[in-house]
């Protein structure tokens, strides 16, 4: 199964930043560790054309030149640098080329991605630029799939990816959200499902099993993005959710599952995690990553013995 990175391109950011810029590189560590049979790999760096798709010229241009404004940076959350415009363009491409090869090989994996927040013209919430939408066009524009569904399990509403696709009846989005948590002013995707401070494991799964089989009624896609974010974590510092890690390890199945079962491509991004323990984050998103390469192999009637730890 093809993975890609992008831990080599960090951010320069203050002491004490809520970022949690560490736990990408320990996740590719412990992927290239026990994973053998993922292929890791750098992606490209995503260009003006591909992000054009998405996002208006103007904005692209302050990005890329540093004049976003003061307001603009705190609604980022992040300080501007020339780095932070690398590591964005790589995040993206390495959404790109997840896709790419999930419609190749039936699934993929970015080990970044998940930017659910950034708008047509202005970035927010550690978000710059919008990763799934521009995937989303970018697979298109070069016919490789027509209809795509975002499948948005990172505990905030991707807010940004609603309002970008709002009009277009070739994407479907799906997000699983807390109800009072962050963005405070929600935007409408085509199904919103949002959950009350608390839930755990067992409503979590039955939601998001009536939530799935009502986007598989409603639209037929040829590739889903799916946002595996480790934040509906019970230990998360900006969850609000009770999720165990076997809680989420159970939507992960649950999600990769529900596509291979209907001959769905899937591309898994990472999206956020805060617990206070970045190696929770990592547990976490290593038994996604997991997931998806036990996935693969059964796909391909492979011996599917490789280690597969989910924590440690």
């Amino acid at each position: 199964m093809q993975a890609f990175y992008t831990d080599c391109f960090v951010l320069p950011l203050p002491p004490g930043h809520r970022f949690p810029m560490a736990k990408y590189a320990a996740l590719r560590e412990r992927v290239e560790r026990k994973l053998p049979v993922v292929r890791l790999g750098l992606p490209h760096a995503a260009g003006d054309a591909e992000l054009g798709l998405a996002h208006d010229p103007d904005y692209i241009d302050s990005v890329i030149r540093g004049t976003l404004n003061a307001a603009d940076q705190r609604r980022l959350g992040l300080p501007w640098s020339p780095q932070l415009v690398e590591r964005s363009r790589r995040s993206v491409g390495a959404t790109i080329d997840a896709c790419r090869a999930a419609l190749v090989e039936g699934i993929a994996v970015t080990l970044a991605g998940g930017t659910h927040h950034a708008f047509r013209a202005h970035g927010a919430g550690f978000c710059v630029f919008n990763d799934s939408v521009v995937a989303a066009r970018v697979m298109q524009a070069e016919g490789r799939a027509r209809r795509i569904a975002v499948v948005d399990c990172d505990v905030h509403q991707g807010d940004g990816t609603a309002s970008l696709t709002a009009k277009d009846s070739a994407v479907f989005t799906l997000s699983l959200h807390g109800a009072n948590n962050y963005p405070p002013r929600k935007e409408r995707s085509d199904l919103d499902v949002a959950l009350h401070d608390g839930t755990g494991d067992e409503e979590y799964l039955a939601t998001l099993d009536r939530a799935l089989r009502e986007l598989f009624q409603r639209f037929a896609p040829d590739l889903i993005i799916y946002l595996a974010g480790a934040d509906p974590f019970r230990g998360d510092r900006m969850g609000r959710l009770a999720l165990t890690k076997e809680g989420l390890a159970g939507r992960d199945r649950m999600v990769l599952a529900a596509c291979r079962s209907r001959d769905v491509a899937v591309a898994v991004a990472m999206a956020g995690g805060y617990a206070e323990d970045v190696d929770d984050v990592v547990d976490i998103h290593f038994a996604t990553v997991s997931e998806a390469a036990r996935m693969w192999a059964d796909n391909r009637g492979q011996a599917t013995s490789f280690v597969a730890e989910r924590s440690g």
